[in-house]
Parts: C-alpha cells; sequence; structure tokens
C-alpha cells in the first residue's frame, strides 16, 4: 500500500511543478482560474502530494523495505557510502540557500536550487539501496535534470526577480546552509525521519 500511494504523491507533486515548465499551457490555465486560482491550486496540489509521498514512503518502510542493491554490498561498502552521502549534503543545502541569498554562487551555478536538489537526490541514492528509495530519489533527480533543461528554452523570466550580491551573501549563504545542515543532520533527520545519519 506504501508504494502506490508514495507514487501518486510523486504523480501529484511533478505534475504541479512540471506545469510550470509549459509555458503556454500555464498561461491557459492562469487565463482560465485566474492568478489567485493558479496559486491556490498548485499549493494544494504540491502539499497534498508531498503528504501523500510522506506517508507512502513511511508506511513502505514500515512494513520493511525492498532490497535492490544494498544486498550485494558489505557493511563497510555501505558505511562509506553514506559517509559520501553526509559529506555532499552539506554543498547541497548551501546550494538551495544560495537560490534565495544571490551572490557569486548563484551567478556562477545559474540554477542553485536544481543543483542543489540534484546533489540530494544523487547522494540518497548512493546511501539508500532499496526500490522505495530509488523511486523517490530518482524521481526527484530526473526532474531536476528536466527542469534545468526546459529552463534553457525558456524566454520569460518565471519569477520576480530576487537581488543578486557580491561575496557578502555568498558568505550568508554559506552560515545559513550550514545552520540548516547541522539541524537536518542532528535533528530533522533521526527525530522526523527516524533514521540517524551521525555517529554511525
Amino acid at each position: 500500500m506504501g508504494l502506490p500511494v508514495m507514487i501518486l504523491g510523486l504523480v501529484l507533486f511533478f505534475g504541479a511543478h512540471t506545469l510550470t515548465t509549459q509555458r503556454e499551457v500555464r498561461s491557459r490555465v492562469i487565463a482560465a482560474s485566474g492568478e489567485g486560482g493558479y496559486k491556490v491550486g498548485y499549493a494544494l496540489v504540491s502539499i497534498g502530494g508531498i503528504a501523500l509521498i510522506a506517508w507512502g514512503f513511511g508506511h513502505y518502510r514500515a512494513a520493511g523495505m525492498i532490497d535492490v542493491w544494498e544486498k550485494w554490498c558489505s557493511p563497510e561498502v555501505l558505511r562509506v557510502l553514506k559517509h559520501i552521502t553526509v559529506g555532499l549534503m552539506l554543498p547541497a543545502v548551501i546550494l538551495v540557500v544560495a537560490a534565495y541569498i544571490r551572490g557569486r554562487i548563484y551567478t556562477t551555478v545559474k540554477h542553485p536550487m536544481l543543483a542543489g536538489v540534484k546533489l540530494w537526490a544523487a547522494s540518497h541514492l548512493l546511501a539508500n539501496g532499496d526500490l522505495g528509495s530509488i523511486i523517490l530519489f530518482g524521481s526527484f533527480l530526473g526532474w531536476s535534470v528536466f527542469d534545468r533543461i526546459s529552463l534553457k528554452r525558456r524566454t520569460d523570466p518565471g519569477a520576480p526577480p530576487i537581488p543578486v550580491g557580491g561575496v557578502g551573501n555568498d558568505l550568508i549563504a554559506v552560515a545559513v546552509g550550514l545552520v540548516a545542515y547541522l539541524a537536518l543532520a542532528f535533528a530533522f533527520h533521526p527525530v522526523v525521519i527516524g533514521v540517524p545519519v551521525m555517529g554511525v
């Protein structure tokens, strides 16, 4: 039951997010429902998708995860892969923060949010070799690649511009990213997700 619900959530979440890449279709939806109606519908579908993803993945884990490649790896190899994931998550979080606190990181990477999501998803695929995780993180990785390609074809800005600063903004982004990384590692992951990542 868990996996089908999670997959339904992924379809809803990425269906809403993929709509933003189809600019003509998006314009027609806004014309039909109004800007406010579009934003409310987009938010509700996205939140509903996230809720179904979390519920489905939680029940999938509780019922017993389906190993795909982890069973072929030694405990030592799995431990190394998990350490690599923990290491890669720091730049991933900083990149996501740099998408909103814009400085040289933003101008160099161009789309740090998508780069951060790709790094997050790819790193979690390294550490999780079960079917549900492959579907979950593989979907986010595939979507972020697709969205990055679609951005190259867009002619409109897509969203209100955020001011771009200099190195000072980068230092702030790194500091905020570090705090967020520590909170995710020491609080969110072990308490909410139920999987400790530090000291294992």
